[in-house]
């Protein structure tokens, strides 16, 4: 009886494991190539944005020491600082910069000192009423400012505060106290309520617990409520332009109306100045708080020992 032999086995398998070998490289070849292509994309997508951006800057900048500027972006010709020097003077720029700061950094420290204390209470205490009151000031959040003005304006005359600087600056705190709310209390959630138990071992209070453990340790959040309450309230125009009646107490957001005309009589060389100046207050805030923001929540240690 003859033997016989069986092919081997291993073959077939042998020729699908090169084949899958060669496959390998031109799939993942053609994976990076997708990814390569999408990242070019969304690149191209921000450098497109980022172009919206800086092309009115540029014109800004460019055209505040222009003696001769207009809507296009060109570049100065010639070459001058007069524009600057037109507008700096009591009218035009310093009294409505006084006026600014005086309104949007009060209603600013009220909003901030406002929100921290509404916030600590929505965050440590449980109660029926807290989702309610929590979906309250988040529709508050996306409500127009617009929306309210004619009934405010109507309230304001009747209690005798129209063209009041002390009634607007309240008002402006008020329109920004739901945004500030809702922030502040999710930076409080951060905070570990062990810390403050440990406190109220130690004998502290709900406000010396509010003030010296919980606010320590959520600085970050306090800065960033700040900046973004101050910046809202820096660039409003309504909300001024219908409280406030008398030329000489209008902030800075209203006056730049000043500088625009309906019949092609637009000083763009001055507008741009005023621009110009009129955002170093808005930098000069981030600035001095920007090193808050990068040191983050310092709770790492605390919770050891």
């Amino acid at each position: 009886m003859a033997a016989t032999t069986t092919p081997p086995a291993t073959a077939p398998t042998a020729t699908k494991g090169a084949k899958s070998a060669k496959g390998a490289p031109a799939a993942r070849g053609s994976r990076s190539g997708r990814i390569r292509s999408s990242k070019l994309a969304v690149n191209a997508v921000l450098l497109l944005v980022s172009v919206l951006y800086i092309v009115p800057l540029l014109w800004m900048l460019l055209a505040s020491v222009n003696a001769h500027a207009s809507f296009k972006l060109s570049l100065p010709d010639p070459f001058t600082l007069d524009n600057f020097g037109k507008i700096l003077n009591v009218d035009t720029t310093f009294r409505p910069m006084l006026n600014g700061l005086i309104l949007c950094g009060g209603a600013t420290f009220l909003c901030v000192v406002l929100s921290i204390l509404a916030a600590y209470p929505l965050s440590r205490y449980r109660s029926r009423l807290r989702k309610p009151f929590l979906y309250t000031i988040l529709f508050s959040t996306g409500l127009p400012i617009t929306a309210v003005m004619i009934p405010v304006y109507s309230m304001f005359v009747q209690v005798n505060l129209i063209d009041s600087m002390a009634g607007t600056t309240l008002f402006l705190a008020a329109s920004s106290l739901p945004f500030g709310i809702w922030l502040m209390k999710n930076f409080m959630d951060g905070v570990p309520i062990v810390l403050e138990e440990a406190a109220r071992i130690d004998g502290a209070g709900s406000m010396q617990v509010l003030w010296r453990v919980v606010l320590p340790l959520m600085w970050p959040g306090v800065t960033v409520v700040t900046i973004f309450t101050f910046i809202g309230m820096w660039g409003n125009f309504f909300v001024p332009f219908i409280l406030l009646l008398d030329p000489s107490k209008l902030p800075a957001s209203v006056s730049v109306f000043n500088f625009l005309s309906a019949h092609d009589q637009t000083q763009y060389g001055q507008l741009s100045a005023f621009s110009i100046i009129y955002s170093i207050p808005v930098v000069v805030l981030y600035l001095l708080l920007a090193r808050k923001l990068g040191g983050g929540f310092a709770l790492g240690g605390a919770l050891k020992g």
